[in-house]
This record gives C-alpha cells, sequence and structure tokens, in this order.
C-alpha cells in the first residue's frame, strides 16, 4: 500500500487523466491529418525528388508523433492500473514508497528515483513482481 493521501492520490490520478485525453486528442488529430493528406496533394501534380523527400518526411513526423504519444499512453494506462490496484507510487523495481515530489513532476512514474537512475544507468529489466 502506499503513504499517499486521498488528496495527493487524487489530485494526481486527474492529471494523469487530463494527460491522457489530451494525448488522445493529438493522436485522433495526426491520424485525420494524414488519412486526409495523399502523397499526390503533398508533394503535387509535377514533384520532383526534392517534393518527394519532403512528403516522405512528413510522413515520418507524423508516425513519429502517433508512436511518442502511444508510448506515453502505454505509461498511462500501467499507471492507473497501479492506481486502481493501490500499488501506486511504489516503485516496480524495489517496492519502497516513490517521493511525491518525484510523482508530481512525473505522475506516470513506476520507480523510485534510485531505481530510475540504476536503470538509466544499466538499462536493466525490472525484477520486482509486487507480490
Amino acid at each position: 500500500m502506499n503513504s499517499l493521501s486521498a488528496e495527493q492520490l487524487d489530485r494526481l490520478s486527474t492529471r494523469i487523466a487530463e494527460r491522457k485525453r489530451m494525448l488522445l486528442e493529438d493522436v485522433r488529430r495526426v491520424l485525420k491529418r494524414t488519412s486526409s493528406e495523399r502523397y499526390a496533394d503533398l508533394v503535387g501534380e509535377a514533384g520532383d525528388a526534392g517534393d518527394e523527400a519532403a512528403a516522405s518526411l512528413l510522413r515520418d513526423v507524423s508516425e513519429a508523433e502517433i508512436v511518442r504519444d502511444v508510448g506515453e499512453l502505454r505509461d498511462i494506462a500501467a499507471a492507473e492500473a497501479r492506481l486502481a490496484a493501490g500499488r501506486y507510487g511504489i516503485c516496480t523495481d524495489c517496492g519502497t514508497v516513490t517521493d511525491v515530489k518525484r510523482l508530481e513532476a512525473y505522475p506516470t512514474a513506476k520507480r523510485c528515483i534510485g531505481c530510475q537512475q540504476r536503470r538509466e544507468k544499466t538499462r536493466a529489466p525490472s525484477r520486482y513482481t509486487g507480490r
């Protein structure tokens, strides 16, 4: 069980839900934009190799935006699952309580700062199963 107050949990849960809503809107906007843009519309009737490259770059950027947003949406889904299970704010690696300041800065954080720093240095997989 975590040591966050009901008010803190509510505030962080609201921030997570709002960020989720914004990301879903962004993904929908990018998908709508890219589905309405045909290749010929991007390069014009008499497009050359430079135009083709520019159109390809625009498609790549749109795809990268979606990949980035979907990754963050996965983090949000995991945070929502931890909230539902009463495990939000508990480090997934060591099982200690994550500092509320870290959660306020990064509401989807799944690790305490110490474990996150170690993870970034070693890229080791999570060992804590939460049991």
